[in-house]
This record gives structure tokens, sequence and C-alpha cells, in this order.
């Protein structure tokens, strides 16, 4: 019989195989944390029952709630704002006059980053030129999808959004939650997707991706994976937006760095 310690690190090398997240021995703490919560809800006591249970292709709920936990992150509106700032006035100036804008929200958790950018483009460019955007938001967890697609948000998430912009683009719910209005939520769509399961199955290139404060949670070699199948769905041209604290420059040679958090597929480049 397995003990803990060797019941926990094949849990851990199995989210690294099954999904390409990483948690290195100083967020061991961490993920103990969130595993105890999938253990209290599907009343295991111990992880070495949980890691066996794993190996069971029928225990596809246990699965996807060991995933979700590992993946979950704190997320906000408008996080990092000095990216979207550069998003705004670097990028979308390009994109402007274009008949149709594809953006992806990779690992978008609750789908605050995608609405976020919505914002940003209706204000930018206007209500007329958001109706040619589509934005799409994709997690390899199930249940914040779902959360996602109702638009829904507690004031925890709202609390870096402009008092103004609140009362322009959200609607109270009660409870003290807001939802997002129609007007933005129909130009985002969301999907779960695995960023470790390669090549993206996407039939048009994207001109902007988002892949933020998630390749941390990847070794190096998933992180240059994930960064080249991105590459290879987005436009020539098209841009690739990072955290502030995530390098591109040191997975890939194929992206040209633009600023901090910016890369740019060269022209000329296949899509």
């Amino acid at each position: 019989m397995i003990n803990e310690e060797a019941g926990f690190e094949q849990i851990r090398s199995w989210l690294g195989q099954r999904c390409g997240i990483h948690y290195t021995d100083q967020k061991k703490d961490l993920l103990l944390q969130r595993l105890n919560r999938v253990q209290r809800a599907f009343n295991i006591e111990r992880l070495a029952e949980m890691s066996r249970r794993l190996g069971d292709s029928a225990e596809h709920d246990l699965q996807l709630a060991v995933m979700h936990a590992a993946s979950t992150n704190h997320t906000y509106f408008f996080r990092e704002m000095d990216v979207l700032d550069k998003f705004r006035d670097m990028i979308l100036p390009k994109l402007a006059k274009r008949q149709d804008i594809r953006i992806w929200s990779a690992a978008c958790s609750t789908g605050d980053e995608a609405y976020t950018l919505a914002i940003i483009i209706a204000e930018a460019l206007g209500m007329d030129a958001l109706r040619r955007v589509s934005i799409l938001g994709t997690d390899i967890s199930a249940p914040v999808v779902e959360r996602a697609e109702a638009g829904i948000f507690g004031q925890r998430q709202l609390e870096q959004v402009p008092p103004g912009l609140l009362n322009k683009y959200f609607t109270p719910v009660g409870m003290g939650q807001y939802q997002v209005n129609d007007a933005i939520r129909s130009r985002c769509t969301f999907r779960r997707l695995n960023l470790k399961t390669q090549p993206y199955p996407f039939k048009q290139p994207f001109q902007v991706v988002f892949c933020r404060n998630i390749l941390y949670y990847f070794d190096v070699a998933d992180q240059k994976a994930t960064i080249n199948a991105i590459y290879d769905v987005t436009e020539p041209d098209g841009f690739l937006i990072t955290s502030v604290t995530e390098s591109v420059r040191e997975l890939s040679n194929r992206w040209e760095n633009v600023a901090t958090s910016i890369s740019r597929k060269p022209l000329g480049s296949a899509a």
C-alpha cells in the first residue's frame, strides 16, 4: 500500500502528464490545500486513495475536480493594467479597420479577462467596432467555463473596474453580484480546452492571443510546446500577450519581442 507522500507525488505527476500543470516543491502546500478540498467533496480520506482512483477511467468526475482545483487561480477584471494599456494603445489601432477581429483568451478561468478585453475594445473603438470582434475564452475546468458563460461576478472580482464602467457594462443581480451586459457577453464565447492537447483545433487563426498567468504552472518543456502551438494558430503579424512575469524570449525564437509581455509573429510566417 502506498503512503501519503507517495500518493501526493503520484497525483502531482498525474497533473503534469494530464494537463501540464507543474507544482514545484515551493508550491507543495498550495497543492495540498487544493487537494484537501477535493478530498472533502468526494469523502476521500487519504491521498493514496485519490491517486489510485485517478487512474480509473470511470472516475471522470474526480479527475475533473482535481484538474479544476489545481488550475483555479484568483482572477479579476482589469488585471495587470499596464499590459492592457499596451494592448489598447499598441495593438488595437492596428486592428481597428479589420472586418473581423479574433482574440483568444487562453486559460481564461471565469472569463474576467475576456470580458475585460471586450469592454476595452468597446471604449477604445466603439460599440459598432465591437460587433466585428469575436473573443474566445478557454479553460481546462468545466465549472469555471460555466461560470464564465453566466457572466455573473462578485464585488471582489470587480474591485478594479472604474465606477463609470461598472454602471455602463454591468447590471446588479442581487447579493452584491453583477452580470455583464448582453452587448459585451454576446462577443465572448467560452469553451473547455486543455492547453496540453496540441495542435489546437481552431479553423481560423487569431490576431491576438492572451496567455497570462498560466505558463509558470507548466514545466519548461510544456511551456515551449504551448508557446509554439499558440504560434501556429496566430496570424502573421499577430500578437501573443503574456504576464509581466513570463518571458517568451527564453522559450521560443519564433516570436519577435515587441515590449514587456508583448510578442509578435513576424510577417511572412505561415499562419
